[in-house]
């Protein structure tokens, strides 16, 4: 006996969403821990200058997490989410060497946010999103 199609149907825009909300809030505080110092992170201890790399990842990362967290505007912002990541990897994690290997060089969060936002860019938002209450009151 095994579900039919109506269960995955059904549940297949609210997992979605789920994975855009919590993908989000992970890569919200990356942004937060490196401008704002929130939540303490040793690596950014010191804080981040705005008008510097990292301080513009950090910028992308807090504006591009807040919008992929209410799912706004998904497509496009998950779309350049998914372009400073592969950025990321290449300038900050491919460099160390090992370049194919990204358990070797720090890599695999990175190389993941990449594709899981390369998703959402094709994929939309899910059903529990701004995207989606916009879709409704236009249609």
């Amino acid at each position: 006996m095994g579900l039919d199609s109506s269960f995955f149907n059904t549940w297949q825009p609210r997992v979605l969403a789920l994975l855009r909300i919590v993908t989000a809030y992970l890569f919200l505080q990356h942004g937060t821990a490196k401008l704002l110092g929130i939540p303490a992170v040793e690596m950014f201890k010191a804080g981040v200058p705005l008008m510097s790399m990292a301080g513009v990842a950090g910028l992308l990362e807090i504006v591009g997490g807040a919008l992929m967290l209410i799912g706004l505007f998904t497509r496009p912002t998950a779309f350049i989410l998914s372009g400073l990541m592969a950025f990321a990897y290449f300038i900050a994690h491919a460099s160390r060497g090992n370049a194919l290997v990204p358990m070797l060089n720090g890599g695999e969060l990175a190389a993941l946010y990449c594709f899981v936002f390369l998703y959402f860019a094709v994929a939309g938002a899910g059903s529990w999103s701004v995207d989606a209450m916009r879709n409704r009151t236009e249609g």
